[in-house]
């Protein structure tokens, strides 16, 4: 599989880990920044750019993921969801990171670097990237449901 990782300056070190133990695991990792640390970095462009990799990869059949991380990994998850075919999960603990793929088939997890150890937020995202969507027929109409809106701006009932 393989994994499309962005980050602030918060989650830097955080994503340097990842990089080394997902591609030790097999995962072709694909870094996006930033390069080196900065406190003033500007996240957004470097989320939307994996976020926007993970969408055109998964277009042209390949099996990919993203991950994006900062402090908190919500301004991070709100700039990857902003790409459209983006779901982007905030992953806090083992069953949000395993819930956003069974029920919602997300296909980026945000990850607070400063809300976990690296042992824990490792964890959690080795979690999402190895559960599969459930493909239930309630989970897919729902999903349908949004994609409905981010493309037609019609909200299904």
């Amino acid at each position: 599989m393989r994994v499309h990782i962005a980050t602030d300056h918060a989650g830097l070190e955080l994503s340097s880990h990842l990089i080394t133990a997902l591609s030790a695991s097999g995962y072709e990792m694909v870094d996006h920044g930033p390069k080196a640390y900065d406190a003033e970095d500007d996240y957004p462009a470097f989320c939307i750019k994996a976020a926007s990799a993970v969408v055109a990869d998964q277009a042209a059949g390949v099996d990919a993921l993203g991950i994006v991380l900062g402090g908190s990994g919500n301004g991070e998850q709100i700039s990857a969801n902003k790409v459209k075919g983006v779901r982007a999960a905030l992953a806090w603990n083992l069953d949000t990171a395993k819930l956003a793929r069974q029920h919602n088939n997300a296909n980026v997890v945000a990850v607070g670097g400063r809300q976990h150890t690296v042992q824990e937020a490792t964890e959690l995202i080795k979690a999402f990237l190895a559960e599969p969507f459930s493909n239930a027929e309630r989970h897919v109409r729902r999903i349908n449901k949004i994609a409905t809106y981010e493309t037609t701006g019609e909200i299904a009932e």
